[in-house]
């Protein structure tokens, strides 16, 4: 699939990010010609080798029309940039809403042939049942960040057959922030599992397989929306137990790879996101924070459901794409990632 990429033109959002470290190594390999946008221009100093950066702001649409004429009219386009903790409503639809729009009045003029969303399972909602959440399910997002997304997806429509959407479960892999507290406790040998006599069942994918997928949706024959998971159905505890095995391989910690999952009840898990979201607000008025913390109240409403699965039949059944890496191999990656990093 990757074929069709090459000689291409193709300009990143949030290139510099998580997934965009496993996605341009993937692009540069296929023979495309990238080039990433960030706010930042000593970004490039991070990105492969050839991976060109344009300076542009997504929030206020400043230097995008330019960027877009620097990199050479892109063929096509992929938007990945987007803000995944935040302590409002406001700060997700101000980030994630006013992007898309941002982006949307540069590309119905700029015209690529592709263009690749990659949105989020919570932009359609919680699935505790297999085969999981499809993509012909009418969407019912229940935090402010599936609604950011969502919104973005709506924003990015009137594009048409050109606009392929992507909406991956939990992705995990090195140089993800997100889970880093989740490695944090289980190299301690503790973990939490939300609400009490539940198993809170989750589908999850390495940040390459997304980066696969993404590479997938840009084949001529992509169209619509396609869920991504890794085939298997996991559960918060089974993915912690997982997670302390691939800690213990790696680092020898904890003893035997055991972790003990706690249950936390749901109210205490509300108290608890309410807490850490006012301190933050708190702490806002006085020090800018670099980041919201992972755990708000807003996560609080994605971690209350009963579970979060989703099926990939589809982009299996007419792209042929399958996640290439097991549970097991992608947390020893993960693992191996934070600590060469120092971040464990």
């Amino acid at each position: 699939m990757s074929a069709s990429l090459r000689g291409k033109n193709v300009l990143v959002t949030g290139g510099t990010g998580f997934v965009g470290g496993h996605l341009l190594p993937l692009l540069v390999q296929a023979g495309a010609h990238v080039a990433c946008l960030s706010r930042n221009a000593s970004a490039a100093a991070r990105l492969p080798a050839g991976v060109a950066v344009f300076r542009a702001d997504l929030g206020t649409g400043e230097g995008l029309e330019r960027a877009f004429r620097e990199a050479g009219g892109p063929d096509v386009v992929i938007h990945m940039a987007a803000l995944l903790f935040g302590l409002s409503w406001q700060d997700y639809l101000r980030a994630n809403a006013s992007a898309a729009r941002s982006l949307f009045s540069v590309l119905d003029r700029a015209d690529p042939e592709r263009v690749v969303l990659v949105s989020s399972l919570a932009a359609v909602g919680p699935c505790a049942h297999a085969p999981g959440r499809a993509e012909d399910v009418a969407p019912a997002p229940v935090s402010a960040y599936g609604w950011s997304k969502l919104l973005a997806e709506q924003i990015l429509r009137p594009l048409g057959d050109r606009l392929v959407i992507v909406r991956p479960p939990i992705i995990y892999g090195s140089g993800d922030r997100g889970l880093l507290p989740v490695f944090r406790g289980a190299l301690r040998g503790v973990a939490v599992s939300p609400g009490l006599g539940r198993e809170f069942p989750v589908s999850a994918l390495h940040a390459e397989d997304v980066a696969r997928a993404v590479l997938c949706v840009c084949a001529p024959q992509a169209r619509g929306v396609y869920h991504l998971d890794d085939g298997r159905r996991h559960t918060m505890a089974s993915f912690c137990q997982a997670l302390g095995q691939a800690l213990y391989e790696c680092a020898g910690r904890p003893a035997g790879g055991r972790v003990r999952v706690l249950r936390l009840p749901l109210p205490l898990m509300a108290v608890s996101a309410g807490i850490c979201t006012a301190a933050a607000q708190l702490a806002a008025r006085f020090v800018p924070l670099q980041r919201a913390p992972n755990w708000n109240f807003d996560k609080y409403r994605e971690a209350r459901q009963e579970g979060w699965l989703s099926d990939a039949s589809r982009i299996r059944r007419e792209l042929g794409w399958e996640a290439g890496i097991s549970l097991a191999d992608g947390l020893r990656e993960a693992a191996r990632g934070y600590l060469r990093d120092g971040w464990l």
